[in-house]
Parts: C-alpha cells; sequence; structure tokens
C-alpha cells in the first residue's frame, strides 16, 4: 500500500511494542526510524527566477543581451514562448512558490502597497502552503538564495514574527534580501533570519550575483556529500536584473557600440531573430508603439549617446547575471546531477521596467520626485555606469524594445509587453527533446504544480493541520514530451493596480488605466472610463490589431468573463491607489511604529527597513544620542539611507556631524568645529521642517551637551523614500556611505553608544496634489 502523502507533515511511524524484558530478547529487534524520503525517482529541482526582464531581452529569445547560459539551457531543454507572470514583483513570487492566482494568497500588489481588502493583505493565508514546504515536507532539502519580497513590510525586523520570513515558509535555508531591490555592491544580507555583511568590499572584488550563486554552489555541494540519496530544491531568485544596474566595467564593455542603431531598429532586429529561433510565429507583428515616447530619430545627439551608455550597460548587467548562472550549471554537471535535475529558468518576474523615464537615470530614486538626469550629466558620468557610485536605468524606450514583439512594460498587466516572458525548462532524464519550442499557454501558477507532478507528490489537501485551498495552476508536464499536445490552461484572468485582462482560448480583452512613466498624472480616472481592448492572438499573436469594433460581441462576452473570474479570485475592490496606501493607517494595516512619535533604540540595535523605522521624512524631529567618547572618536551614531540619499549622525575625530543627502546630487552638513573632551555626551539634532507640502526644505542644528555646535539649511528634503536597498541604522551606516566623511563598511562608532532617541514632531505633511507625483515611483520599483 502507497504512503498516503496527500496530508503534511507525514505522519510519524507506527512505534513496535515491546516484546522482553531483556534488550538482547527482544523479537523482533526495533529498527532504526527511517528519514521520510521523496518518491522514487524524484528529481532535483532548481528554480531561477530573474527580475525586470522582458521577453524580447536575452539572446535565448532573440534579444540582443548574450545570455550563453539560458543559451545553452534552451538548446538542451525546452522554450515557453507562452509563459505569463503577473505584471510586477511580489505577486508574481507569491503566485510562483503557491500555485495559486495572487490575489487568491493576498498578494494583488507588492508588501509595501497591501490594505485590508482579501486580496490585497500582502499576507499569504496558511491554506497556501509553498513549493518549499510541499517538498520538504516530502522528504526535499531545500534552500533560497536571493530576494525575497514576500514577507509582510512590518514584519521585516529584528522583533519578527519570522513565519513567513523564508525560514518560515519551507526553506530549511535562506541567504539574500528582503525588499524591492538591492545595491550590488554594498547589499544588504540576511543569513536565515540573522543580518550578516559581505565579507569583501567591491574593491577586493564582492557582487551579490556572484555572491549568491557562490553560496548555493556550496549548498548543493554540501547535500550531495552529506545525503547523495536525497533530492534537493534550491530556488535563486535574483535582485538582477533590476535597478540599479551594477556590474563589472568589463561586461558593459562588451556592449560598447552595439545599440548606436537606437530602440526602433532593435524592435525589427529582434523581431527577425525571435522568427528565426520560432519563438514567435511567421506572421508576428510589432506591436503599436507607446504614445508619447519619441522614437530613436527623434532624439537629439547628446539624448542618443546617453541611452546607448544605458543600454550597453543593462546589457552587460544580464550577461554576467547569466554567466553566474552557468557556473551553478557547470557544478550540477560536475557532480554528475546535471541530467536528473528539472531545471526552470525563468527570464523575468514581469516585463521589462519603465521608471527609468524617458531619458534614463543615473540614480532611479531621482525620478519620482521630478528630478531627472540630463543627458550630458548622464555621458559625463559614463565611464562610471555600473560603478558603485551609480544607480542606474534605462529609458522607457529600451524598456518597449526589450518587451519586443509587445506592447507596454511591468505594471501593465493589461498587455503582454507586461506579462510575457521566456522560460526555459531542462531535464535530461524526463526530456527526450533537445532545443524543442513549446508554445503551449502557461502562467507562473502553472510550475509549483509541474514539479509536483514530476516528483510524484500530490495535491496536500491539508498542511500542518490547515486545510488547503485547491491550487490553481495547470502542470505543464503533460508538453514535456509532446509538442502538439492542445492547451490545458485556457483561461486567465490579470489585473494590477487597475490594469487588467482576460485570456480564453486565444482571445483577449484588456484595458490598461494607467502609464507606468508618468510620474505627474491628471486626477484619478474611474475605471468605467477605461477603453477595452479586443486582440485575437491565434491570428495576431503580438496584440497588435485591436478588434473591438468589429466584434463587439465578443468583447462584451469576455469582459464578463473578466468579472466571473475577478470575483472568483479576489481581486474586486479594484484598486489603483499606490502613494495613499503607503500609508499603513490609510490601506488598513497594522504598522510596527504604530502612532508612536517617541522611539529609544539602544546600542547595537538592528538595522530597520523603511517600513519598520521611524518616519522623519515631511515633518520636524530630533535625534539624541547618549554617548561615551575617547580622543578624536569617530564613527556612526545613526542614519538612514546611503549614497543616492539619506541622512547621518555622525563623528569625524571627536567633531559632531550631521549630513543630509538629496538622492546624490547635494550632501549638506553641519559639523563641530571643534572636537568634544571625552567622557559622556548627549548629541542632539534638530530638524525644523518648513512644512507646507512634502519634500520641502528645512535646519538641521546641531548640539552638544545642549550648547549649539553648527546648523546647516537644507533647500529640498526626500519626501517618499529614502533608498529601497539602505537601512535606518544605529551605531553604523550599513551598505553605502550617506556622506564621503566616513568609509564605506567600516565607520562603526569607536565610542560606547548608549542609546539613541527619535522624537517625531505633529506636523507631519501630506500634500495631496503630489500624491500622483509618487504613484509610479512605487509600483515601479517593486
Amino acid at each position: 500500500m502507497s504512503e498516503d502523502r496527500s496530508r503534511l507533515p507525514l505522519p510519524d511511524p507506527e512505534v513496535p511494542r515491546a516484546t522482553a524484558l531483556d534488550a538482547h530478547d527482544q523479537q523482533p529487534p526495533f529498527e532504526p526510524r527511517q528519514p521520510r524520503r521523496a518518491p522514487e525517482g524524484a528529481p532535483n529541482v532548481v528554480l531561477v527566477l530573474l527580475d525586470d526582464m522582458g521577453f524580447g531581452a536575452p539572446s535565448a529569445f532573440g534579444g540582443p543581451c548574450s545570455m550563453p547560459t539560458a543559451d545553452r539551457l534552451a538548446d538542451g531543454g525546452l522554450r515557453y514562448t507562452r509563459f505569463h507572470v503577473t505584471a510586477i514583483c511580489s505577486p508574481t513570487r507569491q503566485a510562483l512558490l503557491t500555485g495559486r492566482n495572487h490575489h487568491s494568497v493576498g498578494m494583488g500588489v507588492t508588501t509595501e502597497m497591501s490594505s485590508a481588502a482579501p486580496g490585497y493583505t500582502g499576507i499569504r493565508p496558511q491554506s497556501a502552503a509553498t513549493m518549499a514546504q510541499l517538498l520538504s515536507g516530502n522528504g526535499y532539502n531545500t534552500a533560497a538564495f536571493g530576494k525575497w519580497h514576500q514577507t509582510p513590510a512590518r514584519d521585516v525586523s529584528a522583533a519578527g514574527p519570522f513565519d513567513r520570513w523564508p525560514t518560515g515558509e519551507g526553506f530549511e535555508k535562506f541567504y539574500g534580501f528582503l525588499c524591492a531591490e538591492m545595491n550590488h555592491w554594498y547589499p544588504v544580507l540576511f543569513d536565515g533570519t540573522n543580518p550578516v555583511e559581505p565579507s569583501r568590499s567591491p574593491e577586493e572584488g564582492y557582487h551579490l550575483s556572484e555572491d549568491l550563486v557562490d553560496k548555493a554552489i556550496d549548498w548543493v555541494r554540501t547535500q550531495r556529500s552529506l545525503k547523495p540519496d536525497t533530492p534537493f530544491f534550491a530556488y535563486l531568485p535574483f535582485g538582477a536584473t533590476h535597478a540599479p544596474y551594477h556590474v563589472p566595467a568589463e561586461y558593459r564593455d562588451r556592449y560598447k557600440g552595439r545599440f548606436g542603431h537606437g530602440w526602433d531598429r532593435q524592435r525589427e532586429i529582434t523581431l527577425e531573430r525571435q522568427k528565426e529561433l520560432g519563438v514567435v510565429p511567421p506572421n508576428t507583428e510589432l506591436a503599436p508603439w507607446a504614445e508619447g515616447v519619441p522614437h530613436w530619430d527623434e532624439l537629439g545627439e547628446a539624448e542618443r549617446g546617453a541611452a546607448e551608455a544605458l543600454m550597453e550597460l543593462y546589457a552587460g548587467f544580464a550577461e554576467h547575471t547569466d554567466v553566474q548562472i552557468g557556473r551553478l550549471v557547470d557544478a550540477l554537471e560536475e557532480l554528475g546531477e546535471l541530467d536528473n535535475t528539472l531545471f526552470v529558468y525563468i527570464l523575468g518576474d514581469n516585463g521589462a521596467s519603465a521608471e527609468g523615464g524617458l531619458g534614463g537615470t543615473l540614480n532611479e530614486h531621482r525620478i519620482a520626485s521630478g528630478i531627472t538626469d540630463s543627458a550630458e550629466h548622464i555621458l559625463e558620468n559614463a565611464a562610471a555606469l555600473g560603478d558603485p557610485s551609480t544607480h542606474a536605468h534605462y529609458p522607457v524606450g529600451w524598456a518597449l524594445a526589450m518587451n519586443t514583439p509587445y506592447q507596454w512594460t511591468k505594471q501593465v498587466a493589461s498587455h503582454f509587453g507586461g506579462t510575457r516572458d521566456g522560460m526555459i525548462v531542462h531535464w535530461p532524464a524526463g526530456i527526450a527533446e533537445r532545443g524543442g519550442i513549446r508554445d503551449q499557454f502557461h502562467h507562473v501558477i502553472d510550475v509549483l504544480p509541474t514539479l509536483l507532478e514530476a516528483a510524484g507528490i500530490p495535491e496536500p489537501r491539508a498542511v500542518n493541520g490547515i486545510a488547503q485551498q485547491p491550487i490553481e495552476g495547470t502542470s505543464m508536464l503533460y508538453s514535456f514530451n509532446a509538442p502538439e499536445a492542445p492547451d490545458r490552461h485556457r483561461t486567465q484572468y490579470f489585473e494590477m493596480v487597475g490594469n487588467r485582462g482576460i485570456y480564453q482560448d486565444g482571445w483577449t480583452a484588456v484595458t490598461r488605466h494607467g502609464t507606468p512613466w508618468e510620474m505627474v498624472g491628471d486626477q484619478r480616472r474611474g475605471f468605467d472610463q477605461d477603453r477595452w481592448e479586443l486582440y485575437d492572438t491565434n491570428t495576431d499573436p503580438s496584440q497588435a490589431h485591436d478588434l473591438a469594433a468589429e466584434y463587439p460581441e465578443k468583447l462584451e462576452e469576455l469582459k464578463q468573463l473578466f468579472l466571473i473570474e475577478a470575483s472568483r479570485f479576489n481581486v474586486f475592490p479594484l484598486d489603483d491607489r499606490m502613494t495613499e496606501r503607503e500609508n499603513p493607517k490609510e490601506a488598513g494595516r497594522l504598522d510596527l511604529m504604530g502612532d508612536r512619535r517617541s522611539i529609544t533604540f539602544h546600542g547595537g540595535a538592528p538595522r530597520l527597513t523603511e517600513e519598520t523605522a521611524p518616519n522623519v521624512k515631511n515633518r520636524s524631529h530630533v535625534l539624541t544620542a547618549d554617548i561615551e567618547t575617547g580622543e578624536r572618536t569617530s564613527g556612526v551614531l545613526l542614519a538612514q539611507g546611503g549614497r543616492f540619499g539619506g541622512w547621518s549622525l555622525y563623528l569625524v575625530d571627536g567633531k559632531p556631524c550631521y549630513a543630509y543627502n538629496y538622492f546624490g546630487t547635494q550632501t549638506h552638513h553641519a559639523r563641530a568645529a571643534e572636537p568634544i573632551a571625552p567622557g559622556r555626551h548627549e548629541i542632539r539634532l534638530e530638524f525644523e521642517y518648513d512644512g507646507g507640502g512634502v519634500g520641502k526644505g528645512g535646519t538641521a542644528r546641531l548640539y552638544a551637551d545642549g550648547a549649539a555646535l553648527a546648523e546647516v539649511r537644507v533647500d529640498a528634503t526626500i519626501p517618499y523614500y529614502f533608498a529601497f536597498d539602505e537601512t535606518f541604522d544605529i551605531g553604523v551606516d550599513r551598505a553605502s556611505p550617506v556622506t564621503e566623511d566616513y568609509a564605506p563598511l567600516r565607520n562603526a562608532f569607536e565610542g560606547v553608544l548608549h542609546s539613541v532617541r527619535v522624537d517625531l514632531g505633529a506636523d507631519l505633511h501630506s500634500d495631496a496634489e503630489t500624491d500622483r507625483e509618487a504613484d509610479s515611483f512605487r509600483a515601479a520599483h517593486e
């Protein structure tokens, strides 16, 4: 009788009774208890997910970014040409790991935008166990390395809870980061739930993607050494190729001069290659160009030069990431495990992103506040692109080209430019064909049931005593060895911040609600004002020809189907708020700091994300540090953010200082003229905010033991976010430094830091007229 695996954890084996007084007389003798084992023949699983890469970017799908590992795996496995995601980060990742639609598991948007509505809580229900929980419960060893963006924002602190961190979601090992994006030179990392720092600096050869793969290879090798008969599941969700584009210059320089033809011509070149590869049908046309985005020949010489340099940087970043994945593939081959490893390589969690704006930027965080980089400024810094001094992103035109042949970009769940990405499946032991093409329609929710079927694991009825909601995905295993098999995933809804669509048997009805790169928009538009489009992708694969006027009845039929599917999967009520939902009280979610206006930290307190730190933005505030110093003591007392925006309270050679870094464009300093005497002191920084809206200026005044030391005028402040990839730090400034007054990494306070207190003023400002200014900023950067 086969073992029942429908309820996890698997029950303990029945314990035989003792039959003798003396152990020597026990009959039958007791046998050692066996560990839980995976089903016979279950393969290893490696799941790789890239960030912000469009369908038309990788060479394996006809794009200009050379990705030799993707090419190698595709040539030895299968390319899936009609694979879809959710159009933005956290929702795709939660859908991938649960096999359910993103709204079904509370992840209708990113964790930081969650609300009280059931489809948007940002909290995975226990009734939807993760891929790692199911595989580990069935005898797999499990680990994750890279980006994790599914933990509720208020839980990302040393106070936990940790049940929805990776190690609470079924991964026995985690090494990576828990936020939207990460600085690849100075990352903020966790090993399990413990904060850790990179062992090397960029100057010593450190890079995050390389580090993640090093850790993954070490883990896999250890599994094979210690448990050669136990299958493993390794999940590698990279921070690349999301901005910031950080890559060694040698990779950037490989593409020098390769993009001078511009994005319009690149779309044509890519489509030609896609047809040659067979990843799009021969009749595929380029979808319409997005209104408001300049064509290449409409740009000036400097604009073309800057755009070209930024695309060279992105392509180098993509290739570098893929080369690291190749090291893991090589390690699997050396271990003799590659053939029996089901390797799933997903080339994007959404379409290519447009948060770089129409002209691109050296610092993506500036875009939301209306600060753009001139083409001349980008060109002046072209030699530095990709190094720690930049936080770059390419222009919208390249995002559209990287989504060739489809329309629109990340965020736009209505059109394939936001939702279609290439996927490669490599499993020599289970797939007979090499270099095959699979054109069946599939969605990210289909990966989990595929892995379960391949491993011989049934869909669970209960996990940890909790009845499970049905897995909503469709296994793709039927297509592995049947290239002509008819589609089994026939209907799929799409929705993201009001952009929505419905697919059924090749027909799509779609409506775009917003424009991702518009940082300042008109007044909120009602959903009933959105115009629906209709496409028959059986004959028009790229959604190039809108048939709404020709087939109004078909359009109405599909619109009604969207309502049915949206009701079924918790999409309603539709919510296009972005900036408003950053405020936990407005959104209806719990906030770690709540209404507290005075928070005291003691020396050595752990780093905090912006969602768990005291909010000093757009208000007056006071920072007070109780310290003991020696002769000319140096080091950071309290800091938030880093090189691309933030503030810091610190000492240099015994002199108290304060720095306010405005988006990396200007750093304002208040520095004491003389060092303080050795001993115990109170260092206080008072920031008086001007008011009148968000992002306004203020005056910073620095004191020691009540005596005024220095002051500085700050003309403008950061209104929405200091940085996604930096933290609020006590006793040190982690990751990149706020100011050049101290070194990166090695800037810990040398004296004794007894405590620091943050007092927040009652004058917290908001400006309804600027709410739209940050709308796209939040969603685009997740």
